[in-house]
C-alpha cells in the first residue's frame, strides 16, 4: 500500500479505527504503526508495513521488548528515532503493570514479591542476582543488585550480600534471581549458593527469608518447598 496511510480508505487507517473501536480492536502490527508514526519512504513501507515487519523478525512482542536500539534497526525502515519510540513505549507498558516493592506494607508472601517483579524480570537475557533488603517489621526497605551473569560462588559472594545488608540496617534479606530459561526450578549452583548464604545469614544475625527464583509466568520459593 506504499508509505501514505492517510491516503488510506478511513476505515482501514489505525489511527481512526482506535478511534472508533478501542485499542482492544487493533492488531500488534497497527498498534506498532501508531507508535512508529510513519512509513519509510526509502523503502516504500508504510508504519503498518513495519510493525509487520518487526514482528515478522522478533517473532512475537516479548521478544521484540527485549530486543536492543542496535538490533530493531536491523529491520530495514527502523532508524533510530523509531527504534527508541518502539523501547519507550514498551518500557511504560512494563512499568504500569509492575508496582514498586517499596510500597508493600509487609512481606508476606513469595507471591507477592513475584507479582510486583514478573514483568520485570521475565524477558532478561541475564540472570540477575539481588537481596531485597527487610527491616524489623518485614518492610522492604530497598533492592541491592549484586550480581549479573550466571548464578555462580565467585558472582554471588557473602561478602557483596552482607556488605549492603549491614550499611543499611537490614534486620533479614530475600535472595532473588531470574532464569532466562523461563525454568524457576533452581540448578545445584542455586542450591550451593543458597546454602553458603544462609550460613553466612546466621552468623551475622540477619536471617535470610526465602531464595525466589522467577521464570516464565511462574516462580520457585526455596521455603515454599521446605528447603530453607
Amino acid at each position: 500500500m506504499g508509505s501514505g496511510i492517510k491516503d488510506w480508505p478511513e476505515n482501514e487507517r489505525p489511527r481512526e479505527k482506535l478511534l472508533r473501536l478501542g485499542p482492544g480492536a487493533l492488531s500488534e502490527a497497527e498498534l506498532l504503526a501508531l507508535i512508529l508514526g510513519s512509513g519509510d519512504a526509502a523503502s516504500n513501507r508504510s508504519a503498518l508495513d513495519l510493525g509487520r515487519a518487526l514482528l515478522t523478525e522478533f517473532g512475537a512482542l516479548r521478544r521484540l521488548a527485549d530486543a536492543s536500539c542496535s538490533e530493531l534497526q536491523r529491520v530495514k525502515g527502523i532508524g533510530l528515532a523509531k527504534a527508541t519510540s518502539i523501547k519507550a513505549a514498551l518500557e511504560l507498558s512494563n512499568r504500569c503493570k509492575a508496582r514498586p516493592l517499596e510500597s508493600l506494607t509487609s512481606y508476606t508472601s513469595p507471591l507477592q514479591v513475584f507479582e510486583h517483579l514478573d514483568y520485570e524480570f521475565r524477558d532478561r537475557r541475564k540472570e540477575y542476582f539481588m537481596a531485597l533488603l527487610l527491616d524489623g517489621k518485614n518492610r522492604i526497605i530497598r533492592r541491592a543488585q549484586i550480581s549479573e551473569g550466571s548464578l555462580n560462588q565467585s558472582l554471588v559472594h557473602p561478602r557483596e550480600v552482607f556488605n549492603v545488608a549491614v550499611r543499611e540496617s537490614a534486620a533479614a534479606l530475600i535472595l532473588l534471581h531470574n532464569h532466562p530459561t523461563g525454568d524457576p526450578t533452581p540448578s545445584p549452583e542455586d542450591l550451593e549458593v543458597t546454602r553458603r548464604l544462609c550460613e553466612a545469614g546466621e552468623l551475622m544475625g540477619i536471617k535470610v527469608l526465602d531464595h525466589i527464583i522467577i521464570g516464565d509466568g511462574s516462580f520457585y520459593s526455596f521455603t515454599e518447598r521446605g528447603i530453607m
